[in-house]
């Protein structure tokens, strides 16, 4: 490559001229007179003058910034001249990294950035004469250096052309030349291949991955909008604490204000709890005087349901205290006073002196006994009032310890019934939407919290607790 050569002297000569010509253009430039009040407009030519003089300045400083750059490459260029050798030039390569092909044609191989490592030469294999070939001299060893691609490249073809000359198969490409050579210059590894055939039986069995079939979901478990039910043989404390119990105050303003106006205290009561007064204490005695005689204006002594839907205007309202009402009917004012658990003995004398309620000897004996939970009681008790007639085939006496498999029944703990039939229609055969048995769902369904079952089991899922199964075709299983 031609060395460059740089003027400096030439280039100071330039620098020189301008800086005196933007000296010189400072000097004859005319000065204001200070004393003028205001300043005079600059005219074309000064404006040109400046312009001129800042170009000048530009370009000079360009020039000089060149030139010092040139200067840097011509001394980085010259040390890399030397290091190569004086008076040899430095063979020009595309990249460090050229291929086989590129190397063929090439004199010299190109100088790559890996140092060189002392290994052994790779021996090319030596093949048994061929008649009629000419004959390849071996190439000398080398003590550090190994043979170039372009070396191996050139014996392989020339044994290639050799065999081919002699009449044995055709030569392959110089691709398939190289990539043998390589694959034959490849190290083998360290741990040899594993036997194809091991006879030590497998450290872990093979395992077929079968899907089991798909189970009837558990309705107490895996039902939408249900909670997973776990029965503990415990006794349930009262449905009532201190919380849920009237005064005996409010208790007899509501009794005044029913007879007063000759109303049902039962509804009055079940109107302020749906409209969600809770507490001790629902309401004021002016309240219950006034909520009173609103219901005796709508005639709720013969028409209830309807005297309630006029005085709020829905259906829903109306239908949760028609069934509050009858559940504060079938426990009665001092239970709502004193207690569910309190009013448990009176409550079963009640239900074994009905005639209107119909239960199997061993039941009769599991409530005389003392087996059976208030909540079941208050239950039986409600369905009486709202049906007019209750038939009980299963309370404790005569039903398995266990429902299912792994899930003891809660009749074992007297904590369910079984109803069979109401209002003296069976439950077998009338378990349809509009039935009896439907009726019967929405009405346990409406009960307070504090004594809804946690189960209602028939063929009917009409939400909530409520689920269907099959073996429930012939009763009402409600459980807690």
């Amino acid at each position: 490559m031609p060395q460059r050569t740089f003027r400096l002297t030439s280039l100071a000569t330039r620098l020189v001229l301008l800086s005196l010509a933007a000296v010189a253009l400072a000097v004859l430039r005319p000065h204001a007179k200070r004393s003028a009040p205001s300043r005079r407009p600059r005219t074309r030519m000064r404006r040109i003058a400046v312009s001129l003089s800042f170009a000048t300045l530009f370009f000079a400083g360009a020039s000089f910034s060149a030139g010092a750059g040139d200067l840097m490459v011509g001394l980085v260029e010259a040390e890399a001249t030397k290091a190569i050798g004086a008076g040899e030039e430095a063979p020009e390569c595309s990249s460090p990294r050229r291929s086989d092909w590129d190397a063929e044609d090439a004199g010299e191989p190109c100088p790559t950035d890996e140092p060189a490592t002392a290994e052994a030469p790779v021996e090319a294999p030596v093949e048994a004469p061929v008649e009629g070939a000419q004959e390849i001299a071996p190439a000398p060893e080398q003590e550090t250096e190994m043979p170039t691609a372009a070396e191996l490249v050139e014996q392989t073809a020339a044994r290639e052309a050799a065999a081919s000359e002699a009449g044995a198969a055709p030569a392959p490409s110089l691709g398939q030349a190289v990539r043998g050579q390589a694959q034959k210059a490849r190290p083998e590894r360290s741990q040899p291949a594993p036997p194809k055939h091991d006879p030590a039986p497998p450290v872990i069995e093979p395992q077929s991955h079968t899907h089991a079939h798909a189970t009837a979901p558990d309705p107490e478990i895996e039902e939408p909008n249900t909670a997973a039910t776990v029965w503990l043989h415990r006794a349930l404390p009262d449905p009532t604490p201190p919380s849920k119990r009237l005064t005996r105050r409010f208790a007899r303003n509501l009794s005044f204000a029913s007879r007063k106006h000759r109303v049902d205290w039962a509804l009055v009561l079940g109107v302020l709890r749906a409209r969600g007064e809770r507490g001790a204490v629902p309401a004021g005695k002016a309240r219950l005087d006034r909520l009173a005689r609103n219901l005796a204006r709508l005639d709720a002594r013969k028409h209830p349901w309807s005297a309630v839907l006029a005085l709020e205007g829905r259906t829903a309202f109306a239908d949760r205290t028609i069934a509050l009402a009858r559940y504060h009917r079938a426990v009665g004012l001092k239970a709502l006073v004193r207690g569910l658990a309190w009013a448990k003995p009176r409550l079963t004398k009640r239900l074994l002196a009905d005639d209107k309620v119909t239960i199997y000897p061993g039941g009769r004996g599991d409530l005389i006994a003392d087996r059976i939970d208030v909540r079941v009681i208050v239950l039986i008790r409600y369905l009486r009032v709202a049906h007019g007639q209750v038939t009980v085939t299963s309370l404790t006496s005569g039903h398995r310890f266990f429902s299912r498999p792994g899930v003891v029944s809660a009749h074992s703990y007297g904590q369910a019934v079984d109803i069979a039939a109401l209002g003296g229609q069976s439950i077998m055969g009338h378990q349809m939407p509009g039935s009896i048995t439907e009726d019967a769902v929405r009405n346990l369904l409406l009960l307070p919290a504090e004594v809804r079952p946690v189960q209602v089991i028939s063929l009917l899922g009409l939400g909530g607790p409520s689920f269907p199964m099959a073996n429930h075709d012939d009763h009402i299983h409600a459980g807690f």
